[in-house]
Parts: C-alpha cells; sequence; structure tokens
C-alpha cells in the first residue's frame, strides 16, 4: 500500500506542549493546589470564549450535569426528555436525582435529537430537555427552547464535546439554562478530568459553586454551611492546564477542520454514511463518527482497521439498550428508537486529534477505501 504508516494510528491523543506542562508545575511548586485562582482564571477564559457571564469549573462533566439537574431542582417523579443516542452519562445523573430518562430518537444524519419526536414525549411530569450536542455539533436549539418555553420547561445543554461550537454566531453551553462541558482526554482540551458548568443567571451560579463545594456559601466567612453538597471541585494544577491550551483552540479548530474536509472528500460513501453539518452551524468536531450499511460491516472493518494498525472505537451508545436501561424500562430499542440504534451498533469513530497528521488521515482513507 503507498504510503503505508508504520506506526500505529490511535483514535485520539491528547498534545500538551511545554507550556502546558510548566503551567502545571508552577502551580505545583506554589502548594496552592485545590481549587483557587487558577479555577477563576479558568471560569474567566470560558465565559469570554462563550460569551457567557456565570462559568463554574468541576470534576467532570458528568458532576456538571448532575449539579445542573439538583440545581433545578429535578427529583423522584419527574422526567428529563434526552437523545437515545449518547454517553450513558447523559441518563445516568437523571437516575441519580431519581428522576426517569425520557428518551427520544435521533436525527441520523446529525446524530443529535429529533426535535419533531419531542412534543409527543412531554407530560405532566416532565420538568426539563436535556439536548445533547453529540461529537460537537450543536442540537437544534432554537426549536428545543421554543418547545420548553411552550411549556415550561427548563433545558440543560450537554455541551460535554462542544467546546467551541455554534449556531450563527452564539456559542454552544449559552442556550439553555445551564450548559455542561467536558474536559476529558477525548475533548479539544483536558484536565484529565474535569467540567465546567455555565449557568444562565447568578442565581443559578450561586447555587453550582455552593454545591460543588460542600454546600459552602461562595465568599462567606467563617464558612456557612447552607447544602448537602458535594466535593465536585477542580484542582488549580487541572485548571492551569486547561488555561494554558485554550491559547491553541482557534488552531486546534482549523486543524480539524481540514482533516474533517479531507475525510468527507475522500472516504467512499458507498458503505459509509458521513455525518453533515446543518446550514449556519459550526461543528467543533470533537469525533468524526461514520455508519456502516450494517454491523457485521462495521465490525468487519474495524478488525481490518486493526490489521493496519489504525485503532477506532464505537462513538456513543444507544443508551435504551444498555443493560441497566434495557432491564429498568423493557425497552426494545431496535423498534423504539432505529435511527440511535443504528448509530451505535452500525457507527463508528474514525481518528481525529490535534495530534493527527494529514498523511495519518490519508493513509485511513486509504486503508478503509480497499476494504472489501
Amino acid at each position: 500500500m503507498e504510503g503505508k504508516i508504520q506506526h500505529p494510528i490511535f483514535l485520539s491523543r491528547p498534545y500538551l506542549d511545554d507550556e502546558d506542562i510548566q503551567a502545571v508545575v508552577t502551580v505545583l511548586k506554589s502548594g496552592n493546589l485545590v481549587q483557587g485562582k487558577e479555577v477563576a482564571l479558568l471560569e474567566e477564559k470560558i465565559n469570554t470564549l462563550a460569551g457567557s457571564n456565570y462559568a463554574s469549573a468541576v470534576s467532570n462533566g458528568t458532576a456538571s450535569l448532575h449539579l445542573a439537574l439538583i440545581a433545578l431542582g429535578v427529583k423522584e417523579g419527574d422526567e428529563v426528555i434526552i437523545p437515545a443516542f449518547s454517553y450513558i452519562a447523559t441518563a445516568n445523573v437523571i437516575e441519580l436525582v431519581g428522576a426517569a430518562p425520557v428518551f427520544v430518537d435521533i436525527d441520523l444524519r446529525t446524530f443529535n435529537i429529533d426535535v419533531s419526536q419531542i412534543e409527543n414525549k412531554i407530560t405532566s411530569r416532565t420538568k426539563c430537555i436535556m439536548p445533547v450536542h453529540e461529537f460537537g455539533l450543536c442540537a437544534n436549539m432554537g426549536e428545543i427552547n421554543r418547545l420548553a418555553n411552550a411549556y415550561g420547561l427548563a433545558v440543560v445543554e450537554d455541551a460535554a464535546c462542544a467546546i467551541g461550537a455554534k449556531i450563527g454566531d452564539q456559542f454552544a453551553g449559552t442556550f439553555g439554562d445551564f450548559g455542561s462541558f467536558s474536559l476529558h482526554p477525548r475533548k479539544s482540551v483536558t484536565s484529565g478530568e474535569g467540567g465546567i458548568v455555565i449557568s444562565k443567571t447568578k442565581e443559578f451560579d450561586d447555587k453550582i459553586k455552593t454545591l460543588r463545594n460542600h454546600g459552602i456559601k461562595p465568599g462567606s466567612f467563617p464558612m456557612e454551611f447552607v447544602e448537602a453538597g458535594f466535593n465536585y471541585r477542580l484542582t488549580d494544577f487541572q485548571a492551569a492546564l486547561v488555561s494554558s491550551q485554550m491559547r491553541r483552540l482557534p488552531s486546534i479548530f482549523k486543524h480539524k477542520e481540514i482533516l474533517v474536509d479531507f475525510y468527507l472528500k475522500s472516504l467512499r460513501t458507498d458503505i459509509l454514511m458521513l455525518p453533515s453539518v446543518p446550514e449556519g452551524y459550526t461543528h467543533s468536531w470533537q469525533t468524526f463518527h461514520v455508519v456502516c450499511q450494517n454491523e457485521e460491516t462495521r465490525n468487519q472493518l474495524i478488525l481490518w482497521l486493526k490489521e493496519h494498525q489504525i485503532f477506532c472505537n464505537y462513538g456513543a451508545q444507544c443508551i435504551p439498550a444498555m443493560t441497566f436501561y434495557r432491564n429498568k424500562y423493557q425497552f426494545e430499542s431496535q423498534i423504539q428508537f432505529p435511527s440511535a440504534f443504528k448509530a451505535y451498533s452500525c457507527g463508528l469513530a474514525l481518528p481525529l486529534s490535534e495530534t493527527l497528521t494529514m498523511q495519518e488521515v490519508s493513509y485511513v482513507c486509504d486503508v478503509i477505501n480497499q476494504f472489501k
């Protein structure tokens, strides 16, 4: 095979330069390791990027969703509408507050919640709509907010993958009452584990900042414990690591756009359905996810790629098909959520990261295009 790559090509690898490492070392040497000025600085940088006013850094993306639901008062007996295709944490946090996830199938072209199916799932118990900006593409927030306003519902954006994504000039995470982001190593910037909550109001932000820190009222001295809170704090050295990487975000996005453009122009479409981006949307491309004709083809393609040292993975789960949710709610996902099930059972995430080169992407395309 012409231009064969001799080294493994991984799904994603975080890139940390000397400046990123030095930022962490500086904090470590300072002795101030827990939540402090670096966390506050990161929150300012997130607000500047997103055009928001109230950002709170927390320990991970799951914690950010959990805190948002608690701040909204979602509780036992309530329902939260979510897409059937996402990472399992989207549903788990709903279970953790005692509420029930109500799943909606997705649009297979975008992998986002099919907004035409949401209204039929709204009941007197519905408290919140929680769209996921899957793989870095915003859901149809105009229609989601219209429905939320019409029925008096809250909106929490699961923007775990979507830092930097936009609809028009408005950033992901700023359309709803809360926006939740992840800083996991597969995201555009990482702290290893970490998350961000963007709140619509200061009242919500105060609630988040209280709950993340054992229920301590922010700024109180002596400490005033006003809630039964959590230890969902981010450390200062993690915050410094993310702050340092954020200077590279424009170049990270540009690099991924170039690689994705090559994928879209080069991959065969007889066996793969490629992702599409609606007009006016800016995709942040956390993942490049394709869908094969069937599960057998997908599985064979994974093995073929592995033979050529190219390592891929499933993009996300059809959550109702996962053991806990299938058993608890007796879902038949292939019938009830056919698009989500196909995206999961036939889907494949291809290599994409800041460290990936054009030569490597070209090789991935060559290997796929020679698959039989």
